[in-house]
């Protein structure tokens, strides 16, 4: 008979998204004239930028043409890409990436979620707490935790981020493997800056452990002290991995582009203790598994590297910063303590309740969506997170419901 991989027994309910769907979907049914504002999930509300339509447009011709056509591109991405990635995210910030340690991928939520597959069942693995759900889920499905108990996964070591460390958490206690981070953060929106992360490096090359770091969010950033890139932090290429992605750059939610970083220099150990470079075994595993981001896609984002493509991408990461910031300032304002909005499209706000019947009280008093701490970790409890992927007049109404209904609890 067909047997059940038994780790997918160990799943809490479902995706916290899809949760959140199903909740939002049983609302509009009962209240179908109920206007619902989205402020939960991140997923961008702009067209993208005019500089990748064009190219987009103009590779899509090229496919019309016998003599421009383009079958399969190379599973790692084309070259084009790769090197623009490379100058422009890299080395104009002082680290130096070469373009064949670039991965182009069709999403860093699946590249940090397959990335598991290259590492021993039995590493230690840590995992800030409130976490993107991804990094948890996917270890859980490999067979890595034990039982779920009190709010957790027995077998990972959490790393928890609370208002009493400023939502950055400190290093481990005890020796672990594998560290998953995320600047600036989803959920909190919390940045870290080059003196809090140069402890996790050195970390990392004491114990020949591996950082995978996930940067998604980097174009939000301003101050331009803080890092871009893990990479920025002398020694970060023997020990971590980086993940990027258009997405939220350069709105290609519905286009599908992203990147990871595998430096050729970064480690990884056998039973017996023996070194081997990381790098041949994720390009191995990307080759078997993954055919590659079409030549059109790989053409549009191109594009948000060329001078007018900077602006307009520049011009969209403004637009969803004004949205956090008077997220931030609205909410401060009616008595919530919160953070992020600065550097980040996220404002992480404590509620002071249980975050699932705050959800619930903002869906269905004022039809606005959130996102429920709960279901980011156990330090979430009692926080919610307010996306400012949305139009600013959305955005303004929302708050002004959510302002009316909290005045009435």
């Amino acid at each position: 008979m067909i047997r059940l991989n038994e780790n997918y027994l160990k799943l809490q309910a479902s995706y916290l998204f899809s949760e959140i769907a199903k909740r939002v979907n049983t609302y509009q049914a009962e209240h179908p004239d109920q206007k619902i504002i989205r402020l939960g999930i991140g997923d961008v509300t702009r067209a993208l930028p005019n500089a990748c339509i064009e190219a987009f447009h103009k590779a899509v011709d090229e496919m019309a043409n016998d003599t421009t056509f383009r079958g399969y591109g190379p599973e790692q991405g084309y070259a084009f890409l790769r090197e623009k990635v490379a100058e422009h995210d890299y080395r104009a910030r002082n680290a130096e990436i070469s373009p064949d340690e670039i991965f182009i991928s069709d999403g860093a939520k699946c590249d940090t979620g397959n990335f598991q597959e290259l590492f021993a069942l039995d590493v230690r693995i840590a995992v800030p707490d409130p976490v993107y759900p991804v990094y948890v889920d996917t270890n859980v499905m490999a067979g890595r935790t034990a039982a779920w108990k009190d709010g957790r996964y027995e077998g990972l070591v959490y790393l928890e981020s609370t208002a009493a460390n400023d939502y950055v958490p400190e290093l481990p206690k005890e020796k672990v493997d594998l560290i998953y981070l995320c600047f600036p953060n989803n959920p909190t929106g919390r940045t870290i800056t080059k003196a809090q992360l140069r402890p996790w490096v050195e970390y990392a090359r004491e114990n020949k452990a591996l950082i995978l770091y996930d940067a998604a969010y980097v174009e939000f950033i301003r101050d331009d002290s803080l890092p871009q890139s893990i990479y920025e932090i002398d020694g970060a290429q023997e020990v971590a991995v980086e993940f990027r992605s258009f997405s939220k750059t350069a709105g290609f939610t519905g286009t599908r582009c992203a990147y990871t970083v595998v430096p050729k220099r970064c480690k990884i150990y056998d039973s017996q203790g023996n070194a081997h470079a990381l790098h041949p075994f994720w390009d191995r595993r990307h080759s078997t598994k993954f055919n590659g981001v079409s030549y059109p896609v790989q053409r549009a984002a191109e594009a948000a590297y060329s001078p007018e493509g900077k602006q307009q991408v520049r011009e969209l990461s403004d637009y969803y910063l004004k949205n956090a910031a008077l997220i931030r300032e609205t909410i401060s304002k009616i008595g919530f303590s919160c953070v992020g909005g600065d550097h980040a499209p996220y404002v992480w706000v404590k509620t002071n309740t249980d975050s699932w019947q705050f959800f619930d009280v903002l869906l269905q008093r004022a039809g606005v969506v959130c996102t429920p701490g709960a279901g980011f970790g156990k330090c979430g409890e009692g926080y919610v997170r307010f996306s400012a992927f949305n139009s600013h007049d959305n955005v303004a109404k929302a708050l002004q419901q959510v302002t009316e209904a909290l005045k009435n609890l």
